[in-house]
């Protein structure tokens, strides 16, 4: 699929109700089942990882799929609910265990998430917006402040 067509179909309202409802809790399975290999969409059109935290209300596991991009041997995730106005439930999860473990193409580790302050957002938010291109949609979609996450491994420094 074309670039272009991704980012019209992940930023398109019925097709977004489609991923969040449909292609959301399939997407962790399917990617780890296949090692990182494919989604629901087929084979990932940008850097992917499945991240799963332990809910902070259920204590149960609670895995979801999200955009990446690895900076200095860390991976940024973007707590953006694809514009809407309240934060993933994600979010919540990583805040109150920010233990984690994540799946990437061909690889598990366990990490520990990180929320970047503003100052540290904004260095690499440009950056960000380059390589995930649904962030300009979706900044525009809420006035919230959309909050950026970096997964260090556990045992590794962060750059």
């Amino acid at each position: 699929m074309s670039d272009r067509f991704i980012i019209w179909l992940s930023t398109n309202p019925v097709a977004t109700w489609l991923i969040k409802h449909v292609a959301s809790p399939l997407d962790p399975l399917i990617f780890k089942a296949t090692n990182g290999r494919f989604t629901s969409m087929g084979p990932p059109a940008m850097p992917m990882l499945s991240l799963t935290a332990i809910g902070c209300r259920s204590g149960e596991p609670r895995s979801v799929q999200l955009a990446c991009i690895e900076r200095g041997g860390d991976f940024l995730v973007v707590a953006s609910a694809m514009g809407q106005q309240q934060h993933p439930a994600w979010r919540y999860n990583i805040e109150a265990n920010p233990e984690v473990q994540v799946q990437i193409r061909g690889e598990r580790f366990t990490a520990r998430a990180q929320v970047l302050t503003d100052s540290e957002k904004e260095v690499v938010w440009q950056e960000i917006r380059q390589a995930i291109p649904q962030m300009n949609v979706y900044q525009t979609r809420t006035d919230r402040n959309i909050r950026v996450f970096r997964l260090v491994r556990v045992g590794a420094s962060s750059a």
